[in-house]
């Protein structure tokens, strides 16, 4: 890896905007490159976003890939381009169209920076690692998925709320795929090291839970335009940082499995030690037999996602 601390993100919109904007702020890299189809929006975002820089001192600078051969030499890619779902367009609709755009945007990727790390934000995510690792023939400890940061933040956040007290030190644990087969786990759930059960009644942990599966869901009520992008794009800014920095921190990530947790040939959710190399370790904890079903689930929900993908014979290039 180089050490010139170069960061893409492709996609300009709330979630990309925002992670380029913590990132300039922490002054974790020396510079963002914005890549967006809408080229002037990307520049005057990066304007604004290198002048806060400099209001902070950071030595941080955003520019702006006018194409994707612009985005060169990065040490880690954050992809959030995609299409959101429209009126009348079914899941699988979605799922083929963000396929699409995944795929040209990683060729891109694989070209112009065949060393970075991808950290994969567009939606399917699950499924969108899976295709972004296909296309670009990286080894799978360089091509992640967020979700489990933002899944479990968000469990971490209703915890608090229902407790009153314990901000900053919970630890929330979640699992699996990003979507309502998520497998939120409360018994490695914890405040300051106290087990979330000896704070709370099952019925409160279940609730909890539920609210953390339709979390994003919420958000989308309230704003009735739009979702969810500050969190998301906390949560992607922390994976950045991990891999910049060469942490070697444990983060729950979507990553591709081979064999782990007795699963292959799917990506899901699941505690990685992430460092300059991605990926680096996939941590097996031990499940119970209710949590290996609901993960099962979560595994065959992205399956049958990949079964559409093939189904279409999108890694063929032949698409019906």
């Amino acid at each position: 890896m180089n050490q010139g601390k170069r960061v893409g993100i492709v996609g300009a919109g709330n979630v990309g905007a925002t992670v380029a904007y913590s990132l300039a702020m922490l002054g974790s890299c020396h510079e963002i490159i914005l890549r967006d189809n809408k080229i002037d929006v990307a520049k005057g975002k990066a304007l604004d976003m290198s002048q806060a820089a400099a209001a902070v001192r950071s030595h941080t600078i955003v520019t702006v890939a006018e194409d994707m051969s612009d985005l060169t030499n990065c040490d880690v890619v954050v992809v959030t381009a995609g299409s959101p779902r429209l009126p009348g367009m079914s899941r699988d609709d979605l799922l083929m169209i963000n396929a699409n755009i995944t795929k040209e945007v990683i060729q891109g990727i694989a070209k112009y920076s065949p060393d970075a790390i991808v950290i994969m934000v567009s939606n399917p995510l699950d499924a969108m690692t899976y295709v972004a690792l296909r296309e670009s023939g990286f080894e799978r400890s360089r091509v992640i998925g967020m979700a489990g940061i933002l899944d479990s933040s968000r469990m971490a956040s209703f915890i608090q709320e229902k407790l009153g007290y314990g901000g900053g030190q919970i630890r929330a644990s979640v699992m699996g795929g990003h979507g309502d087969d998520m497998v939120p786990l409360p018994r490695y759930s914890t405040v300051a090291g106290v087990p979330l059960a000896d704070l709370l009644t099952s019925a409160e942990i279940d609730e909890i839970v539920t609210r953390t599966r339709n979390g994003g869901a919420e958000i989308v009520s309230h704003l009735k335009t739009g979702s969810a992008y500050y969190a998301p794009a906390k949560s992607t800014t922390i994976m950045v940082e991990a891999i910049l920095k060469d942490t070697k921190q444990i983060h729950p990530c979507a990553v591709y499995l081979e064999g782990e947790y007795g699963y292959s040939d799917v990506v899901s959710g699941v505690p990685v030690m992430l460092g300059a190399n991605g990926a680096e370790k996939i941590i097996e904890i031990t499940l119970d037999d209710a949590e290996k079903e609901m993960f099962k689930n979560s595994c065959n929900s992205v399956k049958s996602l990949i079964d559409t993908l093939n189904r279409n014979k999108f890694f063929e290039g032949e698409q019906i």
